[in-house]
């Protein structure tokens, strides 16, 4: 008898038909991650959709512009009901207290400017909502991102969305090999986000025209400070604010108000435009001076997830030849990557970059191509 022909790969990469193969999506009850789910429902899959509570219901569900908030979890699982999948929420208020927003703080406090979205990513959306996607037997968990996933030589590869204005590889560098083995990523091909509220329209989804979230979930009107001060009453002592030549040009209410790099607001005089350079939590100093005082050419970075097809501390006496992202809002600048450790590098920019700012992260890309490389943390040194 003639060898049966090998079965088809269906869209998410499997060798096995559609109905049995179960996807959970993370559903924020936006139109992104709602189109994924309606796309891979209308195409037969198995589909499990979950939302995560991140934080105080309540409270959330008089706050727009954010996503896992009360009215979001409404949203998600309304589109479960018109497209008939399952819808699970769970409570992860705990979890997302305890490796989001306690570090979140603490990283102000210590002069840091932290993003929690990527650690929510990398702490509680791909690591534990991953684990109850296979608790519940899924073949892999699928995201609204905007980043592609390409199966290359050496197994699965980050890659850029295909629209450069809403790639998200900046919020996702830290997912890791094993992880990325199991995600996927259904609109990270698209061009435009005008076709995916075109999508939305298609599968008749009540979010198709739904605003995209704007602030940190859990920071109403991007109000750094207020969170951090109910978070940490007490925190914001005042103290001064100085300039790099030591004068004392005047007084603040607390460190947790200014970031590195920051011009507006200082209430300071003296002719010539001040710039944050420095903070130092341990003096309670805001430390400002001129533009030029910004610009840094070597990087301390730490906590790397490496996505390289070779050991990170591989690398030529010249280091790793990159691009790199310092800011999420900064296009990739070219650079050399100099392993320390195993997880730690120095990052030597070719170009100095101004207002480079510990707890921001160091994204790695390919100079020749829509691969990331993983990145790190910024530190101090």
């Amino acid at each position: 008898m003639p060898a049966a022909a090998p079965i088809a790969l269906n869209s998410m990469g499997f060798a096995k038909p559609e109905a049995e193969t179960r996807v959970l999506v993370a559903m924020s009850g936006g139109v992104d991650s709602s189109v994924v789910a309606a796309k891979l429902a209308s195409e037969g899959y198995d589909v499990v959709g979950v939302t995560l509570q991140l934080y105080d219901h309540g409270a959330a569900m008089a706050k727009k512009g954010a996503c896992c908030a009360g009215r979001d979890i409404h949203d998600a699982r309304r589109v479960a009901e018109e497209m008939g999948f399952p819808h699970y929420v769970l409570d992860y208020e705990n979890r997302f207290k305890e490796s989001v927003i306690d570090e979140f703080a603490d990283a102000y406090l210590a002069g840091a400017t932290p993003v929690p979205c990527i650690r929510c990513n990398e702490r509680v959306k791909f690591r534990d909502l991953l684990e109850t996607a296979r608790d519940l037997d899924a073949d892999c968990m699928a995201t609204g991102h905007y980043i592609q996933r390409f199966d290359g030589p050496r197994g699965a590869e980050l890659h850029a969305a295909a629209d450069p204005t809403r790639d998200q590889s900046y919020f996702l560098f830290s997912t890791t090999q094993d992880q990325l083995d199991y995600l996927r990523f259904p609109l990270g091909h698209l061009k435009s986000k005008a076709e995916t509220r075109e999508l939305a329209r298609q599968f008749g989804l009540s979010v198709a025209d739904k605003p995209d979230s704007q602030d940190i979930c859990f920071v109403p009107n991007g109000s750094y400070a207020a969170v951090i001060e109910k978070l940490r009453p007490g925190a914001a002592e005042p103290g001064e604010i100085v300039h790099l030549d030591g004068r004392v040009l005047g007084a603040h209410q607390g460190v947790i108000h200014y970031t590195i790099g920051q011009r507006r607001g200082l209430g300071v005089g003296g002719g010539e435009p001040f710039y944050v350079v420095k903070l130092d939590p341990d003096t309670r100093q805001v430390i400002v001076g001129p533009k030029e005082a910004l610009a840094t050419r070597i990087v301390p970075v730490r906590e790397i997830n490496w996505l390289g097809d070779t050991a990170f501390e591989d690398a030529s006496k010249d280091g790793w030849a990159l691009s790199v992202k310092v800011r999420s809002t900064r296009p990739p600048r070219e650079a050399r990557i100099r392993p320390t450790g195993p997880t730690t590098a120095n990052v030597e920019l070719l170009a100095p970059e101004e207002g480079i700012a510990p707890g921001q992260a160091c994204v790695f890309y390919d100079p020749e191509s829509s691969r990331i490389f993983g990145g790190g943390w910024i530190h101090a040194g």
